[in-house]
C-alpha cells in the first residue's frame, strides 16, 4: 500500500532517493489524478490579482517567507466592487481583470463564488481547510441588506461591526476573529495599527491550509539537511521518488514541479531556481504567460524530490501594495464612492485597510492510507532539490483558481550562518 502525505504547508525537500512503495496495480484508486489539465491562469481573476500582489509584496525591501490567498483577496474586492460606484468601482474592476476576455466583466462574480463552491466541497478530501472572509465595519452608516445578502451569498463575505473602543481593541477584535478563522491557529500581529476610525471599512480574510499528498512522503525518509536560505539552518528534509509533473526551463534556469494532493482535485505546484540564489531574479520573470507555458509544458518523469518540512505564515496589511496597483480612491473618505454599501455612504465610507492571515504547511503525514494507489515505475529519476528559497502556489483544479501563493524564503532551524 503507497500511504499519502500531508501536505501541511511544510515544505520538506528530499535529500534521499527512496523509490516510491509499491502498491497491487490491480487496486487502483478511483480517485487518482485525472489527466486532464486545470484551466489555464490567463483567464482567472484570482491569477491576475495574485501575481501583481505577490510581486508588489516582494518589491518591498528584505520579504521573507511571504504567504497569501488571491482568491481570497480577490473575493472580497470583487464583493467591495458591487457595492461602489464611478472611479472607486473602475478601480476595483481593474485589478480583477485578466489578459483573457472569456472571464472578465460580468463573469467575475461567477468565476470566483464557482471557485470557492469547489475549494468548500473538496475540503476535508483533498485537503483541509480553514478559511473566513468578513467585512468590518467601524461606526458606519446602516449597510443595504441587499449588498450584505449578496456579498455572502456570492463571496461568503460576511459583515461585522467594530466596537466603539480605540484602535488597540479593534485590533483585538481582529485578531481573535482570525484566530478563529485559521481554525484556532493564533496569527502574526499586524505590524502596525489598522485605520479603522468611524466610516472605516476593513476586508478581512483569515485562511489555514493543510494539504494531503496523492503519495506521501515517509517518515522514515526524513533527515537533518542544511536549507541555503536568508539564514543558513539544519532543517528536516523529506524526500521521495515518484512520477510528477516536470519542467525544466533552461533558459531562465527555473525547474516546475506539480505535486497532486489526494484525489487530483488540487495541486501544490513549486517553482526552484537551478542555482542557489535568492528569489529576486526569479519574482522579476513572473509573468501569467510564462507562468501558463511553464505549467503547459509539465509532464509526467520520475523526479527524486527533496524539500524541507516547514510551516510558512503570514499577517498583511495589504494598503499600500493595492495602492501602487491602482486603488486609489476607495481609501479617502472624500473620494470613495460606496452608494452600493449604503445608501447613506457619501462622505462617510471609505477603505481603511485589507488584512490577511495565512498558513500553510508542508509535512510527510499520512492521509488516507486505506486507499491503495497503482505501482510507479520510476527510472532515473531527475532531482529535485529544494535546499534553497523556492516560489510555491497551490490552486485548484476544477476551476484554476490560485487558492496561495507564496515564497519560502527561510525555514525555522539551527541557525549556521548567513548568506542570501
Amino acid at each position: 500500500m503507497l500511504p499519502r502525505l500531508s501536505l501541511c504547508i511544510l515544505i520538506s525537500l528530499p535529500a534521499l532517493l527512496v523509490l516510491a512503495s509499491a502498491a497491487d496495480p490491480s487496486k487502483k484508486s478511483p480517485s487518482a489524478s485525472p489527466p486532464s489539465r486545470p484551466p489555464a491562469p490567463l483567464g482567472d481573476p484570482s491569477w491576475a490579482l495574485g501575481l501583481r500582489l505577490y510581486q508588489a509584496l516582494r518589491s518591498d525591501s528584505s520579504p521573507v517567507n511571504t504567504l497569501f490567498s488571491p482568491l481570497l483577496v480577490a473575493s472580497s474586492l470583487g464583493a467591495l466592487g458591487e457595492g461602489s460606484g464611478g472611479t472607486t468601482a473602475s478601480q476595483l474592476k481593474s485589478l480583477l481583470e485578466t489578459p483573457s476576455s472569456d472571464k472578465t466583466g460580468a463573469n467575475t462574480g461567477e468565476v470566483l463564488s464557482g471557485a470557492l463552491k469547489s475549494l468548500s466541497e473538496s475540503n476535508g478530501t483533498s485537503f483541509l481547510l480553514h478559511m473566513s472572509l468578513a467585512l468590518f465595519s467601524k461606526q458606519a452608516p446602516e449597510l443595504s441588506q441587499k449588498f450584505v445578502k449578496d456579498s455572502q451569498a456570492v463571496y461568503r463575505l460576511q459583515h461585522q461591526t467594530l466596537g466603539t473602543g480605540d484602535s488597540k481593541a479593534d485590533l483585538k477584535q481582529l485578531h481573535s476573529w482570525a484566530k478563529t478563522g485559521l481554525g484556532g491557529l493564533e496569527g502574526a500581529s499586524l505590524a502596525a495599527e489598522t485605520g479603522a476610525k468611524a466610516g472605516a471599512l476593513i476586508l478581512a480574510n483569515a485562511l489555514h491550509f493543510k494539504g494531503l499528498w496523492e503519495r506521501e512522503f515517509s517518515e522514515e525518509s526524513t533527515d537533518l539537511r542544511t536549507f541555503l536560505g536568508k539564514k543558513y539552518t539544519r532543517v528536516m528534509m523529506m524526500h521521495r521518488a515518484g512520477l510528477y509533473r516536470h519542467y525544466e526551463d533552461m533558459n531562465n534556469m527555473v525547474q516546475v514541479l506539480e505535486v497532486p494532493l489526494w484525489g487530483g482535485k488540487a495541486s501544490a505546484v513549486f517553482l526552484l531556481p537551478f542555482l542557489v540564489e535568492s528569489l529576486a531574479r526569479l519574482d522579476k520573470l513572473l509573468t501569467l504567460e510564462l507562468l501558463s507555458k511553464w505549467l503547459e509544458k509539465t509532464n509526467k518523469t520520475s523526479v527524486i524530490i527533496s524539500m524541507p518540512k516547514a510551516n510558512i505564515t503570514s499577517t498583511l496589511s495589504l494598503q499600500k501594495q493595492l495602492s501602487a496597483l491602482g486603488l486609489t480612491d476607495a481609501w479617502d473618505q472624500k473620494l470613495a464612492d460606496f452608494s452600493g454599501v449604503s445608501e447613506e455612504s457619501k462622505g462617510k465610507l471609505y477603505l481603511g485597510d485589507v488584512l490577511q492571515w495565512a498558513s500553510l504547511e508542508l509535512a510527510a503525514q499520512a492521509g488516507k492510507g486505506d486507499t491503495e494507489l497503482e505501482e510507479e515505475h520510476v527510472e532515473k529519476p531527475k532531482p529535485f532539490y529544494a535546499d534553497h528559497p523556492f516560489v510555491i502556489f497551490v490552486r485548484d483544479n476544477a476551476t484554476g483558481a490560485l487558492l496561495l501563493m507564496g515564497a519560502l524564503d527561510h525555514a525555522e532551524g539551527e541557525a549556521l550562518h548567513d548568506e542570501l
